[in-house]
């Protein structure tokens, strides 16, 4: 996947970020700043403790709709002009947010069919964020005059580093069922299908009786008495990862006629928890790829899951440096327990980012909030103010951020890929499945984590990217593929890479329609294999398995009774409903080979099966640790940067030796990495 990067602008006094001097400049600190909650004389103290802490970047203007257009035709810009004229007189780039994620109540209570509506067909009011329906031509209108005046104001301004459109996109309405998205989506659908007969044979909707006569019948998936057309539900998906798309675009258009040089992003929200978006088609229309990303406070493995996320976003970047928009410096505010991170993780958290390709790092938000939804949400300023360890912690960080200044623009290489796809994980978790266990996200997670615990580099990418130069893909999941995605990885195995695919994958085409004459369906020739049935499993049951190779291991979840047509058997089921029969498989194709696993390991027998499937791709870490010990290198042109992040209680080390940027000191090896 190809995008285009430009670089930031950096303001008078400040190191310019250009890809010819080996390195681009500093790493982004800083996080989004809500002058607008606070009276004037709090914003000196607030450029003079940026200063302090080290920051250089600001998000501004992310809530700002109503202070800056308070009536339909009254603008309000001086206040936003002092704040950038402040900022910029520090020597603080600012990136500039187009205002449009929240619109005032004036527009709302003007224009009520605006809002957007649950599939239960409820309204969802102003009074929180994001109330719009993304298929409002009004709210259009009237958030891309917003933009076109903040582009003319401040196109020449010297704080403006970058643009940053709306917020979140779909953060709260992802899914729209209104009757405006109704409109829509049946715009979309004729674009998408042309007719009606091919339309209907998309949905197969001779299935109970769904046929549809005139496009005006057709409804987005709301609630129904029995579960919806699988087809209408997916679509539905697309649709609003569209609709929201263009929202984007045409922010995007209007920036590019005013400041065609200026770097233009939007926040993603690569995590665990949050599947509304196709990203990966949205990447084309940025500059620069950007995330935000919170951990949960129940998971023990959430660092497992910020360096997941951390990939997946390079993965989405096209493998070049991205920034970290927003993070929290200690608690959020939006969990049933809000527990508060210890210091030393604030610092582990945030250099894991910059590990895994982030050049910046920014948090929710620069000064907490003394009142809102989101008071409780930690900043970097807390209520506590400058006294306090939290505000010393973040100091600390912004040190050791500019001591790290030379890693910016260094790369991530890795030879080995896992395939993420939101399309995927919109239609594996359909209902009426097999089984309603499955979590496609969690079983990706879970392949990674065996990756992760043997310190190998990963990428995480879309269906469809370039793989390549990776020697091992891997493809848990991967239920709905099209034919090309089939002939991608047949390719790539049969060069000579070692490709592995999961249970419950290749099971249905684009439309969702099941690939006929057995399972695996779209890979059963990929991978020498077939079964006639699925044999999910119930709640905690669990299989056994035996392999001479593989030894012992444990399924849950699933079970198939594989029989290889032409692979080689790895372990087979000696127990549960499919004992005797295949459980996993390897076949020869050209100089690769094709790896098939059938049920969902747990973490011993993914390890073995990542084990095995690397030694015939000959991947291994690039630098040894001891257990627990988190490694992840970037690169230049002529430097290795070696990032050791310690996740356990005792004293561990790395096989590295060189100079600590952190402390200037020249270490031999082992290096030896604190508690």
């Amino acid at each position: 996947m190809q995008m285009t990067q430009r670089w930031i602008r950096w303001p008078a006094g400040t190191h310019n970020r250009t890809p010819t001097e080996g390195r681009n400049g500093p790493i982004a600190f800083g996080g989004d700043y809500n002058p607008e909650q606070w009276s004037e004389d709090v914003w000196q103290d607030d450029v003079r403790l940026m200063q302090e802490a080290g920051v250089n970047l600001v998000t501004v203007g992310v809530f700002s709709w109503a202070r800056l257009q308070p009536t339909p035709d009254t603008w309000e810009f001086e206040w936003l002009d002092r704040v950038l004229d402040l900022l910029h007189e520090h020597g603080i780039a600012v990136d500039l947010a187009t205002a449009t994620a929240s619109p005032p109540a004036w527009l709302t209570t003007a224009h009520p069919e605006m809002l957007p509506v649950d599939r239960l067909g409820t309204v969802l009011h102003q009074g929180g964020r994001q109330a719009w329906s993304p298929s409002s031509v009004v709210y259009r209108e009237h958030s891309l005059r917003l933009v076109e005046k903040m582009a003319e104001r401040y196109a020449s301004h010297p704080a403006l580093s970058m643009w940053h459109v709306s917020n979140e996109l779909g953060c709260h309405n992802g899914r729209c069922y209104s009757e405006l998205s109704a409109q829509g989506f049946r715009r979309w659908l004729r674009e998408r299908y042309t007719d009606l007969d091919t339309f209907n044979r998309a949905w197969a909707t001779d299935f109970w009786s769904q046929h549809y006569g005139t496009w005006e019948e057709i409804e987005p998936p709301r609630i129904a008495p029995s579960f919806s057309n699988p087809t209408q539900q997916l679509d539905f998906a697309r649709f609003s990862s569209d609709a929201l798309r263009d929202q984007l675009r045409a922010e995007v258009e209007v920036l590019r006629r005013h400041t065609p040089d200026v770097p233009i992003t939007t926040n993603f929200m690569v995590m665990g928890h949050f599947k509304e978006v196709d990203y990966g088609t949205w990447v084309d229309d940025l500059d620069l790829v950007s995330n935000d990303h919170y951990m949960m406070a129940h998971d023990p493995e959430a660092h497992v899951e910020l360096a997941f996320s951390a990939d997946h976003t390079r993965g989405l970047a096209g493998g070049q440096p991205w920034m970290l928009l927003e993070s929290s410096t200690s608690a959020v505010s939006w969990q049933p327990v809000n527990t508060a991170k210890p210091v030393s993780q604030l610092r582990r958290n945030s250099l894991t980012h910059v590990a895994r390709g982030a050049d910046a790092v920014c948090f929710f938000q620069w000064r907490a909030s003394a009142a809102g939804a989101e008071k409780y949400h930690s900043a970097m300023l807390p209520h506590a103010g400058t006294d306090s360890e939290l505000w010393r912690s973040v100091v600390e960080l912004g040190a050791d951020l500019q001591r790290l200044a030379e890693v910016s623009g260094s790369t991530v290489d890795s030879s080995v890929a896992i395939i993420v796809d939101y399309e995927n994980w919109w239609a594996a978790e359909l209902d009426a499945h097999p089984s309603s266990l499955l979590a496609y996200r969690r079983t990706a997670e879970g392949w990674y984590r065996s990756l992760w615990d043997a310190n190998i580099p990963v990428d995480i990418v879309p269906r469809g990217a370039d793989l390549t130069g990776y020697r091992v893909v891997l493809a848990p999941m991967l239920y709905l593929v099209r034919d090309a995605d089939v002939a991608a990885l047949d390719s790539f195995t049969r060069a000579g890479g070692q490709v592995l695919v999961t249970y419950f994958s290749g099971i249905a085409d684009e439309n969702d329609h099941i690939r006929l004459g057995g399972y695996p369906g779209a890979f059963r020739d990929l991978l020498g294999v077939r079964s006639d049935e699925f044999r999910p499993l119930l709640g905690e049951q669990q299989v056994a398995l035996e392999g001479a190779s593989l030894g012992a291991l444990t399924g849950t979840l699933w079970s198939e009774p594989v029989v290889p047509t032409d692979a080689i058997v790895l372990a087979t089921y000696t127990d549960g409903p499919s004992a005797g029969f295949a459980a996993i498989t390897r076949a020869a194709r050209g100089e690769g080979k094709a790896w098939y696993v059938s049920t969902e390991l747990d973490a011993i027998g993914r390890r073995a099966v990542v084990d095995a499937v690397c030694a015939a791709a000959h991947v291994t870490a690039p630098i040894g640790a001891t257990a627990g010990v988190e490694v992840v290198v970037r690169r230049s042109a002529d430097v290795e940067y070696v990032f050791a992040i310690n996740h356990t209680p005792q004293e561990g080390s790395v096989a590295a030796a060189g100079t600590d940027l952190l402390t200037g000191q020249v270490r031999p090896a082992p290096v030896l990495i604190p508690a």
